[in-house]
């Protein structure tokens, strides 16, 4: 039993409305009469053989559906301005052999003004149609990816900066940047391997070169101004750090193939997403203490391994048919007790390094707010519903921020030692 969800934009209020599907089809007749708008001409319903059509309200909707088909009651005579939806099921599709995007919508007529959404989607669905392909290509409508990207790089520079300063705004920026960047470059590298599995899985069909939008060549072209960009990123730090940043392409190219091979991709993920915890560092000190980064280091895969277990939940049905592997496919029922391990191990290799660095108590509180937070991840996913999957992955971006706000802080408060202190303790040491 599938479970999808429909966003009604029905006189500019957003409303969503959940389905689960008990054998039956439903099937959106839809056409592109305007910009982020996508208007639905009539919905048929297929069950046990007999066919119903209704065209365009939600009263006739429900008269013509089966009760069994609604979690929700609908409001009466309110008419179908636009939709999206979400779903594992790769019967869903337009009648006019397009698949449905999942698609937020982000403009609305209200009062005869339109109000128009500043969101990556938003962004997206505005662009000219031409590199549309190219945005979605590098999921930039889906920043988590960025984020997730981006936090160990933050943790890193914050524990590496001097003791009673801010870390450097110009550091958290070009590693921003270098985020991004490297984010989209490794979707295209991961969606230019895995095209034909993604042909197979509802949830990737869509992308860009398994639809065909896009050709192999057209992705590899981009690929290399993305790769092009981020050197230059990278050039702006130190030799050590380019050196070590450079060397991280082999982990980048290799990650998108270990689904073939193991059960465990996500270790290589995990190696390959967190890799900015070395570079940070370096990028400040100029080299790596691998007594202090290393346990950041291993947290942070550990963390990768929570995050990206309960993502591939998402899949794994899919997964199964076409032979792909993960994690989620090798701990089935037993998942939740291994991402109590791997909390654990986050918590502990994070506490350490923090330990190591001299930090102060709004490290640790940052330390255990993220405790709380994995833990409530733990509990309440489903994992046998995506939506919950994708909420609860989602939901590691502000366990990112807590963490890097407690280290910043953390890292105010500590005490530089004066040049006084330095002789005495070089004194002692001698």
């Amino acid at each position: 039993m599938a479970t999808w969800k429909t966003c009604l934009y029905v006189r500019g209020i957003n409303q969503l409305t959940s389905f689960t599907r008990r054998q039956t089809l439903i099937l959106y007749d839809c056409s592109q009469n305007q910009p982020s708008q996508i208007f639905l001409s009539k919905l048929l319903s297929t069950k046990a053989g007999h066919q119903t059509s209704t065209h365009g309200t939600l009263d006739k909707t429900e008269n013509n559906v089966s009760t069994s088909t609604h979690n929700r009651c609908l409001k009466h005579n309110m008419p179908f301005n636009a939709m999206h939806h979400h779903t594992l099921s790769s019967n869903m599709k337009c009648l006019h052999g397009h698949p449905l995007l999942s698609t937020n919508i982000n403009q609305s007529t209200r009062l005869g003004k339109t109000n128009f959404s500043l969101s990556t989607r938003s962004i997206l669905e505005s662009s000219p149609p031409s590199i549309q392909p190219y945005l979605r290509l590098i999921r930039f409508d889906k920043p988590i990816g960025t984020f997730l990207l981006y936090w160990p790089c933050t943790w890193s520079i914050g524990l590496a900066a001097q003791a009673g300063h801010l870390p450097s705004i110009s550091t958290l920026a070009w590693f921003g940047i270098g985020a991004f960047l490297m984010r989209g470059a490794g979707c295209i590298i991961n969606d230019m391997w895995d095209k034909d599995f993604d042909k197979k899985v509802a949830r990737t069909k869509t992308r860009p070169l398994a639809s065909g939008e896009l050709t192999p060549f057209q992705a590899l072209v981009f690929l290399g101004s993305q790769l092009s960009l981020a050197l230059a990123v990278l050039l702006q730090f130190n030799t050590y750090s380019v050196i070590l940043g450079a060397a991280s392409m082999g982990l980048v190219i290799c990650y998108p193939l270990a689904k073939r091979y193991t059960y465990w991709p996500q270790v290589l993920l995990g190696l390959t997403f967190n890799y900015g915890a070395l570079l940070g560092w370096s990028a400040v000190q100029g080299s790596v203490d691998l007594a202090s980064v290393l346990p950041l280091y291993v947290g942070c895969l550990a963390w990768t391994l929570v995050y990206d277990t309960i993502y591939a939940h998402q899949d794994k049905y899919d997964d199964m048919l076409i032979g792909v592997k993960s994690t989620a496919l090798k701990l089935g029922d037993n998942t939740k007790p291994w991402l109590v391990g791997f909390s654990t191990v986050t918590i502990a290799g994070l506490s350490l390094s923090g330990f190591l660095c001299d930090q102060t108590w709004p490290f640790y509180l940052g330390v255990s707010a993220m405790t709380a937070h994995l833990a409530h991840q733990i509990m309440t996913v489903d994992l046998n519903n995506p939506d919950s999957c994708a909420s609860k992955f989602r939901s590691n971006n502000q366990l990112g921020l807590m963490v890097f706000i407690g280290i910043v802080l953390g890292t105010l408060l500590k005490s530089d030692k004066t040049t006084e202190e330095k002789k005495r303790d070089l004194e002692m040491n001698s």
